[in-house]
């Protein structure tokens, strides 16, 4: 949690709760920052749309992180897309309430240290996608999508994205990734469902080492 508990709790209280549904789109690139979003429970896929309209996934981000603040700061657009990939529960914080929450309690220098990561890691994504195969690609999205769900069901965790829609997060093709899914499947790790994906094995995911 960014702030800690009791200034978290006094952030989310700056807003009602708000619920939204699986494949929300809680943030458009390139609109601009007239508001942050606090993730209070669920999780959401950070992506970007480059020039040739190919979309990638920056980021997975859980409950208890903010979404939106650099857009807010710089008093700029959005860099990225945020779609939930569960149903989320959200806190829109609008930015004058956000720019005096965080003068009052003198975050500054801990949010931009907190964004300056976020950025960072964002850039390691992007490098990944860049170089690695997509058997890669696909099960470190799948790791990163998992574990920012909500906890496991009898040791299943549910990812409510298709292929389709994975593909789009990685940068690749269905076909690409129904055949990364064949060795996965072939050895429990992973059910493929019309619209979803079960991670069965997160520890053996974990160990998965693709070939290509």
């Amino acid at each position: 949690m960014l702030f800690g508990e009791r200034l978290w709790e006094k952030l989310c209280a700056l807003a009602p709760p708000r619920h939204r549904k699986t494949r929300s789109v809680l943030l458009i690139q390139d609109a601009p920052g007239t508001h942050v979003l606090a993730l209070a429970s669920g999780s959401v896929a950070v992506t970007r749309r480059d020039e040739t309209g190919r979309r990638t996934m920056l980021a997975v981000r859980g409950a208890g992180d903010l979404l939106g603040e650099l857009a807010v700061l710089t008093e700029g657009s959005r860099s990225a897309t945020v779609i939930a990939v569960e149903p989320c529960t959200i806190h829109i914080v609008p930015a004058p309430e956000f720019h005096a929450f965080i003068d009052e309690h003198r975050l500054l220098q801990v949010l931009m240290r907190h964004t300056v990561g976020q950025v960072q890691q964002s850039d390691q994504i992007r490098q990944e996608l860049a170089t690695a195969s997509v058997p890669i690609r696909l099960v470190a999205a799948l790791l990163r999508l998992a574990e920012s769900t909500a906890h496991p069901v009898r040791g299943l965790v549910r990812i409510r994205l298709s292929q389709d829609e994975i593909a789009q997060l990685i940068g690749c093709s269905r076909n690409s990734v129904v055949e990364a899914l064949r060795p996965l499947r072939v050895r429990g790790l992973v059910q493929a469902h019309a619209r979803e994906l079960v991670v069965a094995d997160l520890a053996g995911l974990r160990a998965w080492r693709p070939t290509a």
